[in-house]
């Protein structure tokens, strides 16, 4: 599949980096977006150690690495930080990250933390350019407990992480959602076990509902448009996930 511009003006881009064919990385396969305005960029959840060659390969296509204005990252899990240390020798971009897990990314290789910059709990607006702004919303215990997400009020795209996540069965490369009942066989079982609560969920919906949102594109699955955004949001906050389904230590209510 090639790459997919969800948003593409002739001064302003947002790109799905379709750096590998499914079963290319072991594990479950990622996304990576870059988001492109006039000659500068900036990469979101550059992904894991194995990736990065394809995903340099790919934003190659849009902008010089010596253009990235800043490189986000949505939490601490290691298909986003895995790859970082070698992103850190070819560019000059700093490093957006939750405050709370600035103490760990040295556990990747990573030498030196002057390029990074905490992001506080309450979030962000991040200015790269002249009229080129991505705001950093919060969005903690779903699932990491430094969660970050990325608006683009440009292209009215919010990269939601693993909010969203899908376990798409192997032959089944969509990018987009369309149908979201359809969808829901697929991010059910994870969004229970790995989202933290139902409060965790509803006090996020109610954040991002304020924003005026096109697409949803989370780090795995494919991309909601249209329709399936309300649809999604709606169903997420409902969601009974994490401790909500526990009834004692190792055990967990079941969900029909």
């Amino acid at each position: 599949m090639r790459n997919i511009p969800l948003f593409n003006t002739d001064d302003h881009k947002f790109i799905l980096l379709n750096e590998s064919e499914p079963g290319e990385e072991d594990g479950i396969r990622s996304n990576q977006y870059l988001v492109v305005h006039g000659d500068d960029g900036v990469l979101l959840d550059p992904g894991g150690f194995g990736v990065m060659p394809r995903v340099l390969s790919e934003l190659l296509r849009y902008v010089s690495p010596d253009r990235l204005k800043a490189i986000m990252l949505s939490h601490q899990d290691p298909d986003i930080v895995g790859g970082l240390a070698t992103w850190l020798e070819i560019s000059e971009a700093p490093v957006y990250v939750s405050s709370i897990w600035m103490r760990f990314l040295p556990h990747y290789g990573i030498s030196s933390m002057r390029r990074f910059i905490g992001v506080p709990d309450e979030g962000m607006q991040v200015d790269l350019a002249d009229g080129f702004r991505l705001d950093l919303v919060p969005a903690h215990f779903l699932h990491s407990e430094g969660q970050i997400n990325v608006y683009d009020p440009i292209s009215k795209v919010l990269f939601t992480g693993d909010i969203g996540a899908a376990m798409m069965p192997d032959g089944e490369d969509e990018p987009y959602v369309d149908d979201f009942a359809g969808h829901v066989p697929y991010i059910e079982g994870f969004h229970r076990r790995y989202m933290a609560s139902n409060k965790a969920a509803r006090l996020w919906v109610e954040a991002v509902s304020r924003l005026d949102i096109d697409f949803i594109a989370p780090q795995h699955g494919p991309i909601y448009r249209g329709a399936a955004v309300p649809a999604f949001l709606d169903w997420f906050r409902n969601l009974e996930c994490g401790v909500d389904l526990m009834v004692e230590a190792g055990r967990f209510r079941r969900v029909t």
